[in-house]
């Protein structure tokens, strides 16, 4: 048998285990956890189509719902209507959200017993990873674990793959990490899915990742953008070829995708890039289709744009982005504040789906930096300016004040003394004169608590207005 005839035969017996999988073992396992994610995932890929005023109707009828049960059953929210601060009656309609109060992380701290329905059975106790600050417990139901990953499934599904396809995870969550028992083993073999630790990325970790790929040959890659970006740009410096490891799309989440991060992973992994938006505590809010468009989850979650007074901005002004989450009766999210900076797409996708669509989303509001003027500019102002040095092989930016910043560098062979002026001098122009820079080399700068990587850190209390 050749080559050709070898890989036709694999490609079939890997069709068949998909259909295995994302017919029967998958939908078992989802079953067996007291999950609806089969029923929902059928619905989101009828209601995707739907004309944009249908899915609006749909999504005010259970925003209706949602506000009626967590003002009967919700402790937090029932004694909030009582007071007269939660005049869920007064919400007709999406645009009417704007009349009640906004949830943020201190709400959830101060209040996460009462914020769990009375109703609510077989809660599963989370937590955000904690990268902004101190991490953040809440509760999931079976409802909302369902719709997210419903949604989630529909969107992988857009890109020509599916449940049960080979996928490689580079990870860094301690919640996933932590969590490799035996049972989650068999389903993640059963399933396909090889997880990578995004915590070790020193060289001898990304060229085991490499040959990990090239051996494994996944039809999909799913990661933080800073983490496949490194890896790719290793495996481009070492020559290791990944364009023909079959790999047909590489899914980001988890931190602001970069152009020049987009267009390194697509080239190296010869597979279109497709980001998505979400968090452990807001839910799957958007992703990205072939087409380029980042479709909300409409049918499960409203996004609010705010400027900085908490007025809803049109579409096309960038704020902060506010979630409501219409599956979380269980442990309701209700305006709740995410401190990401988005705007809303006025125009629709040429896809021809009916959800709407985010622009772009910016960054968290501490990806932000303050000129000693008080100027408030995003992070990138920053970045490209060290972007241009030779021999930088990765970075952190973190603001302490409006007159004080520090500059990390993983230096490269090539890193020259005079480097460390250029930086100075270039932030400076930035920021302002006055400001003291201090550049420090380090062997490896450490991910966040979460296994995220960020550019840009602003401890400015000005930068989150």
């Amino acid at each position: 048998m050749n080559a050709r005839a070898a890989n036709a035969v694999r490609e079939r017996l890997r069709d068949a285990w998909r259909r295995g999988a994302s017919g029967l073992w998958f939908p078992l396992h989802e079953r067996l956890k007291g999950h609806d994610t089969v029923r929902r995932l059928r619905e989101l890929e009828t209601t995707q189509w739907w004309e944009a005023a249908r899915i609006e109707a749909l999504r005010a009828q259970r925003l209706r719902g949602l506000l009626q049960d967590a003002a009967a059953s919700v402790p937090y929210f029932r004694d909030l209507a009582r007071a007269g601060g939660f005049d869920w009656r007064a919400v007709r309609e999406v645009a009417d959200l704007e009349r009640l109060p906004f949830m943020t992380k201190e709400t959830i701290r101060a209040h996460v017993g009462r914020l769990r329905s009375e109703a609510a059975k077989r809660l599963h106790r989370s937590n955000t990873g904690g990268s902004t600050g101190e991490p953040m417990v809440f509760y999931l139901g079976s409802e909302r674990v369902s719709h997210d990953v419903a949604a989630k499934w529909r969107a992988t599904r857009w890109w020509g793959v599916d449940i049960g396809d080979p996928e490689i995870v580079l990870w860094g969550s301690p919640v996933e990490l932590g969590a490799q028992d035996r049972v989650r083993a068999l389903r993640d073999r059963l399933l396909r899915s090889r997880l990578l630790p995004a915590f070790r990325m020193a060289e001898a970790d990304l060229e085991t990742y490499a040959r990990t790929i090239r051996r494994l040959r996944p039809r999909m890659l799913f990661g933080y953008p800073s983490a496949l970006h490194r890896l790719a740009a290793f495996a481009a410096a070492r020559e290791i070829p990944l364009d023909g490891a079959g790999v047909r799309v590489v899914f980001t989440t988890g931190e602001r995708l970069y152009d020049e991060q987009r267009a390194t992973i697509a080239a190296v992994f010869g597979a279109p890039v497709a980001n998505g938006y979400g968090g452990r505590d807001a839910g799957f809010i958007a992703h990205e289709c072939p087409a380029g468009g980042m479709h909300v989850s409409a049918e499960d979650i409203i996004v609010e744009v705010v400027g900085p007074d908490g007025r809803t901005l049109p579409a096309g002004r960038p704020g902060e982005i506010v979630v409501t989450h219409l599956a979380t009766r269980a442990f309701p999210f209700i305006r709740y504040r995410t401190g990401d900076i988005g705007t809303l797409d006025p125009h629709p996708c040429t896809c021809g789906r009916g959800l709407p669509l985010l622009r772009d989303v910016q960054g968290r509001s501490t990806d932000f930096v303050v000129a000693e003027d008080g100027t408030v500019m995003h992070g990138l102002a920053l970045i490209y300016v060290i972007r241009e040095i030779r021999g930088v092989r990765a970075f952190k930016i973190v603001q302490e004040s409006r007159s004080a910043i520090e500059v990390l560098i993983e230096p490269g062979p090539d890193f020259a003394d005079g480097a460390r002026e250029t930086i100075v001098a270039g932030l400076r122009k930035r920021l302002g004169s006055g400001v003291d820079v201090r550049v420090r080399t380090v062997r490896e700068i450490p991910a966040e608590a979460s296994g995220k990587f960020r550019y840009v850190v602003s401890h400015a209390p000005e930068a989150a207005r």
